[in-house]
């Protein structure tokens, strides 16, 4: 998915916000960086189309708040492993 560039960044753009993804998922299901997503869809995207900039900017700013909830989360799971294994 390396070819037009315009194109991508709306694809991804429409992913993360009909899914709510994260920037990490998104980047895995569309083979590219987290660094490519993230670029595209913050600085590319605003020139290109505006209103689905700001649409995703919303649910990147949502995911962003809730990225302390998630790791919490992640780290509890990962004890109650090490827990079943004892």
């Amino acid at each position: 998915m390396k070819g037009n560039i315009e194109e991508r960044a709306c694809r991804v753009a429409a992913y993360i916000i009909e899914n709510r993804a994260t920037v990490r998922a998104a980047a895995k299901k569309f083979g590219i960086s987290k660094s490519s997503v993230h670029k595209d869809l913050s600085e590319r995207l605003q020139q290109y189309n505006r209103t689905l900039y700001l649409r995703v900017r919303d649910v990147m700013e949502a995911n962003k708040a809730e990225r302390h909830l998630r790791g919490g989360l992640a780290t509890r799971r990962k004890w109650q492993h090490v827990k079943e294994r004892l």
